[in-house]
């Protein structure tokens, strides 16, 4: 499954999922809402038990480019 679909739809829509949704959680699957929550824990079980990993995407529903990027850092330093 391609999740990076489920992405786009959050950023294609995230202006009207804010009016509907500001600051819950999101389980988006197939590029629709397919539940919303209160925590990531919450999301995360209910949509693990009702799709499956690896066939949705958890999202909260804030504004802003900064809440679907994120930046990783490590101290690893090749040789």
């Amino acid at each position: 499954m391609d999740l990076q679909k489920e992405l786009q739809y959050f950023k294609d829509n995230q202006k009207e999922l804010l009016r509907q949704y500001n600051g819950k959680i999101l389980v988006i699957k197939k590029q629709s809402v397919v539940g919303v929550y209160e925590t990531e824990i919450e999301a995360y079980k209910d949509a693990e038990t009702k799709f499956g990993l690896g066939t949705f995407i958890i999202q909260k529903c804030l504004p802003g480019e900064e809440i679907y990027t994120q930046t990783f850092f490590s101290r690893y330093a090749p040789a």
